[in-house]
């Protein structure tokens, strides 16, 4: 088992089959997963780190161990791949994501021992004869071309071979048909690129149009900065879900124990034995979010009270606002909206909820709040810098349509316990004080004339464009410090002179055995987290 310091933060680090272990359902997820495995396509929302990728494994592991009875074959696909694409096809998008989805789909039925014998609906799905077990398809050389075109920006890549959709849709019944299935589950992970809407769009449009009795989609993406387009009606091509876990549920805190305990060693079991009060603080600073807990429990060491008290001071404090400034430095379209937001947060929304709670606690309420009203028609400048926040875990918005003060409608959305603590000079009585009286029936309210929207729709008008050109190349010369590692993990990438994000994505196995006691097997692991870094930090 692992200690605090060797958490795996990332489903992207562990084997496909291990995830079942480390599996801790709540009601909710049990919902998710049942209606990932239906026949009918579910959009699953949740901010980083909230656990979207590790159920869409879970419900692909289920699936795997149910074939024999169900026929239903489950084929996960990551897109995070997608942020390296730079040709001058503009169908580039749309070929990648055929050639990748039809070089996945052959690639699970091969390891079920389902294409013993080739066939017609095979070479459409290979781009042409498939060759012996193991060699790459024509198109995995396709979708390989594109991912390496960051290399030679505007270099045209030949895909004459990429299938179009109602081809790939053919071949997907007749694989069927011929090999007994009942459908095809497709479990899309990092959807498109979330600061390239046309990505976006062509991903739902996609999705939308490879719908039948033989093949169910499915995708995971980021709330409010996905655009799904004007073709995608959400009521009707897809169910759309949100995860958050319910920090009211009486379980909450025994299961967010036993996420940690999973991965937990005999110390850090007895230190979380130990300190119960200020381990449930630090579960419930995270509002529900797996990621930000394993990182906080690892920061927290022993979990003694003034180690927990200089974490939540610290990490909320400027961890979790880094990495919300740090989108502006890489997206300077967005700079605005992003600065506005962390000032709203800081300067208005934690200071009214932290006034309103004094207020009651003086007059001997028992209510308490870490919530917050928007008016549903505030400016799009403020819509936007909002749907920022809750992609970076600071805001999560809860449900619209609320209706509040003289009948206005508006949404309501969650601040990051942790962040609304920090400020405290005792972050953990805080909280503590917070979880007795925490009610969702207590918001703010911010109407749609709040002086501080006035302003921001000002100064970057009332439209706001979500599209923007990344600077792959800019990107990619960004210190090997920006990417979500540990110091263990960045101080071997210095020692084998890696210093750029672009040299890390770009070496070798060879080069990674380079490293003090990294061999082969540690080596291609070490290489693997480090490219989920990569591209985790390139897709935002």
């Amino acid at each position: 088992m692992n200690d605090s310091k060797s958490f795996i933060i990332r489903t992207e680090d562990l084997r496909p089959e291990e995830v079942l272990g480390l599996f801790v359902p709540t009601e909710r997820d049990l919902q998710l997963t049942a209606g990932l495995k239906s026949p009918s396509p579910l959009i699953l929302e949740g901010s980083r780190g909230t656990g979207k990728s590790f159920l869409l494994r879970v419900c692909e592991q289920q699936q795997l161990a149910e074939y024999a009875t169900m026929k239903v074959v489950p084929v996960y696909v990551s897109f995070v791949k997608s942020s390296l694409l730079s040709t001058r096809n503009d169908q580039q998008f749309q070929h990648w994501m055929l050639a990748r989805l039809a070089s996945r789909v052959l690639r699970t039925l091969y390891q079920l021992g389902l294409l013993a014998k080739p066939t017609a609906s095979v070479n459409v799905l290979a781009g042409g004869t498939l060759g012996p077990a193991g060699e790459e398809t024509p198109l995995e050389k396709i979708a390989q071309r594109f991912e390496d075109s960051f290399k030679k920006p505007g270099e045209v890549v030949d895909d004459d071979a990429v299938p179009d959709v109602e081809s790939f849709k053919d071949a997907i019944q007749d694989l069927c048909e011929e090999l007994d299935l009942r459908r095809i589950n497709v479990l899309f992970d990092e959807a498109a690129h979330i600061f390239r809407p046309e990505q976006q769009r062509q991903f739902f449009t996609l999705f939308r149009d490879l719908r039948s009795p033989y093949m169910t989609c499915n995708a995971a993406v980021y709330p409010g900065v996905t655009s799904y387009g004007p073709s995608f009606e959400a009521i009707h091509d897809a169910q759309i879900e949100t995860l958050n876990r319910d920090v009211y549920a009486s379980t909450y805190r025994e299961q967010m124990r036993e996420i940690v305990l999973r991965q937990s060693g005999a110390e850090l079991q007895s230190d979380i034995e130990r300190n119960g009060e200020n381990f449930d603080v630090l579960a419930l600073a995270v509002n529900g979010n797996p990621r930000l807990l394993l990182k906080t429990v690892a920061l927290a060491g022993r979990l003694r009270f003034s180690e927990v008290q200089t974490v939540l001071k610290d990490f909320y404090r400027s961890s979790i606002w880094a990495e919300h400034s740090a989108l502006a430095e890489r997206y300077p379209g967005h700079k605005e909206l992003i600065d506005w937001g962390r000032v709203f947060v800081e300067q208005y929304a934690i200071p009214d909820a932290i006034q309103k709670n004094e207020i009651w606690k003086a007059e001997g309420k028992p209510e308490r709040t870490c919530y917050l009203w928007v008016h549903r028609d505030t400016p799009e400048a403020v819509k936007e810098a909002l749907r920022l926040l809750t992609y970076t875990g600071v805001l999560t918005k809860l449900d619209s349509g609320v209706v509040a003060t003289r009948r206005e409608v508006g949404v309501r959305y969650a601040i990051n316990i942790g962040c609304l603590a920090a400020p405290s000079a005792n972050p953990i009585a805080f909280i503590s004080e917070l979880r007795r009286g925490l009610t969702i029936k207590r918001y703010t309210e911010y109407g749609q004339n709040f002086p501080a929207f006035v302003e921001i729709a000002g100064r970057v008008g009332k439209m706001v464009d979500a599209d923007i050109s990344t600077a792959l190349e800019r990107l990619l010369g960004e210190p090997t410090t920006v990417l979500d590692l540990t110091d263990h993990q960045q101080a071997a990438l210095k020692s084998i002179g890696i210093s750029t994000v672009g040299q890390a994505l770009t070496s070798s196995e060879a080069t990674f055995q380079k490293a003090m006691y990294i061999g082969p097997v540690r080596s291609r692991k070490m290489m693997n987290i480090v490219n989920a870094a990569v591209f985790e930090f390139l897709s935002g």
